[in-house]
């Protein structure tokens, strides 16, 4: 198959996955503090099935995963527990908000620990944040009007 061909049949993202240490201490933190709800809470006798999306169910789902079988072979999975538990295995989320100011003071005021407050920048206005866990997240809110990206040596300066 051509590629455009393969690509008119994709959809959508359905799901994309991030790998968390302790399940339930991720339903903490991405449904008690940051107001996603639960989609999918499944035993599937070898694993827990996790997958948490923004209200209204709308995909994609973030899959809240614990590194092991079957998507790992035991060996792989410590290592991949161990790169989580320094904050470098990976992955990470980025939202789209109305309000970022408003939504980092929220967050602030529910517990969250910030690594950037909100800055502008050529795409608009975002801050960043860890997981408990170490995976990265940001929270944007896009410009008013069309987004002018800056030459290499801009952005260089502006750095």
């Amino acid at each position: 198959m051509r590629p455009s061909s393969v690509a008119a049949m994709i959809k959508r993202i359905s799901h994309t996955f991030i790998h968390v240490l302790d399940q339930d201490e991720a339903l903490d933190f991405y449904v008690g503090k940051l107001g996603m709800v639960v989609h999918t809470d499944a035993d599937l006798g070898h694993m827990r099935f996790l997958t948490v999306t923004l209200p209204g169910g709308d995909p994609p789902q973030i899959g809240l995963m614990l590194p092991g079988p079957p998507a790992y072979d035991e060996a792989t999975a410590a290592e991949i527990r161990e790169l989580v538990a320094k904050g470098g295995a990976g992955g990470g989320v980025i939202f789209e908000t109305d309000d970022c100011h408003g939504t980092y003071e929220r967050l602030r005021a529910a517990g969250v620990e910030f690594t950037q407050e909100p800055v502008e920048r050529f795409y608009g206005i975002d801050c960043a944040l860890r997981d408990p866990f170490g995976n990265p997240i940001r929270f944007t809110q896009p410009p008013d009007g069309p987004i002018v990206v800056p030459s290499p040596e801009e952005l260089r300066e502006q750095s």
